[in-house]
């Protein structure tokens, strides 16, 4: 709600003007989504971060089809768990 946890962590981002049309001719109303006019999203991220509260790894991307690879994530979690 609000893109707070976004907002934090400095990984949100306002739509264009031109970008509101488009949503709302899909049907996808960001207004009732996020609970409030700001038209704003989160990018995507992955964190790692160990029991001290460290980073050990991260990823963030605003095109949404990229990711951090899932056996990259579990090779990362395996080698904080050995050490």
């Amino acid at each position: 709600m609000h893109n707070q946890t976004a907002e934090k962590y400095n990984l949100n981002f306002r739509l264009p003007e031109y970008a509101h049309e488009i949503y709302k001719s899909l049907d996808i109303s960001l207004e009732t989504f996020n609970g409030d006019s700001t038209w704003e999203l989160p990018v995507p991220a992955t964190y790692v971060i160990d029991s001290e509260g460290m980073i050990r790894a991260r990823f963030a991307d605003a095109d949404y089809k990229k990711r951090m690879e899932p056996a990259e994530v579990l090779q990362i979690l395996r080698s904080l768990k050995s050490s």
